[in-house]
């Protein structure tokens, strides 16, 4: 199911803001390195493919659909059903990503490699879901939801709810799931942002401020909890707005400065980036 929430404002956006908008994955790039933004935003630059990122394409996609069946239907069984289909139809789809499977040259996380053991390693994430919520007692108001809204200065955002769910009395819960393990509590800020950005678009397109934010971390099988506020999401709309401009006058100048960290070992443009002796492609 797919739908859309816009927002409009007295304040008409400025032409080069019109011509972007900003997600979180996007919003954490440039916050982590501008030339990290310019690369994938700008240039576009393809990525090599990744199973770990396809699993977790594959994970969604099955909880998408599990809730396609009626209610009684949503087993463990049932979602286990979905998973084979799913990594068939993304590998047909992806060529680079299959070949990494056929050939064998990627390993999943416990050392083996191939299409098996993705189908084991990703039934054991549903099975963590199915341990962490019964799906048999929820009905969602949507998923894989589009949200966008226009703040004030003209800055977009945009992004894509896992899910979103809805009380009798019109509460909003946002829910999203990761495939990966629950962060350190001193980075669950950092995780939550992507939460309350989609909180933020909310909050401006509807006027409702969703009651609770809720991360489902699979791997390691745990929920973490947030309450947003009116104060916390006017925060971090002001962030996003002074992280509007700053890309505004990137594209401007041309001025997209590398920023090397810790993060830099998983970047895929080191052979690109200054950091490491490289040169970027003409802007």
């Amino acid at each position: 199911m797919t739908a859309g929430v816009d927002i409009s404002t007295d304040c008409a956006p400025p032409p080069e803001a019109a011509e972007w908008a900003l997600s979180p994955s996007r919003a954490l790039d440039f916050k982590t390195c501008a030339l990290l933004y310019r690369f994938r935003v700008i240039d576009r630059l393809p990525e090599p493919p990744s199973l770990d990122a396809a699993r977790g394409t594959v994970v969604h996609g099955v909880l998408e659909k599990l809730f396609d069946i009626p209610a009684a239907g949503r087993t463990v069984d049932a979602a286990a059903a979905l998973i084979e289909p799913e990594w068939r139809a993304l590998l047909e789809a992806d060529p680079e990503l299959a070949a990494l499977v056929d050939d064998g040259v990627a390993e999943c996380a416990d050392g083996s490699a191939g299409l098996v053991a993705l189908l084991s390693s990703t039934r054991g994430l549903i099975d963590s879901y199915f341990t962490l919520e019964d799906p048999q007692r929820l009905e969602p108001a949507e998923r894989e939801v589009l949200v966008e809204a226009t703040l004030p200065s003209g800055v977009r955002l945009k992004g894509f709810v896992d899910r979103l769910d809805r009380s009798p009395s019109g509460e909003l819960r946002v829910v999203d799931y990761k495939t990966g393990k629950s962060p350190h509590e001193n980075f669950e800020g950092k995780a939550l942002f992507q939460l309350r950005f989609y909180a933020l678009a909310l909050w401006r397109s509807t006027g409702v401020l969703p009651r609770l934010l809720r991360l489902y971390y699979l791997r390691n099988v745990e929920a973490i909890d947030y309450a947003p506020d009116e104060r916390d999401l006017e925060g971090l709309e002001r962030q996003l707005e002074a992280l509007g401009e700053a890309i505004a006058r990137a594209r401007e100048s041309g001025d997209w400065r590398h920023k090397p960290s810790k993060l830099c070992d998983w970047c895929s443009f080191q052979s690109l980036c200054p950091a490491f002796g490289g040169t970027p492609p003409p802007l």
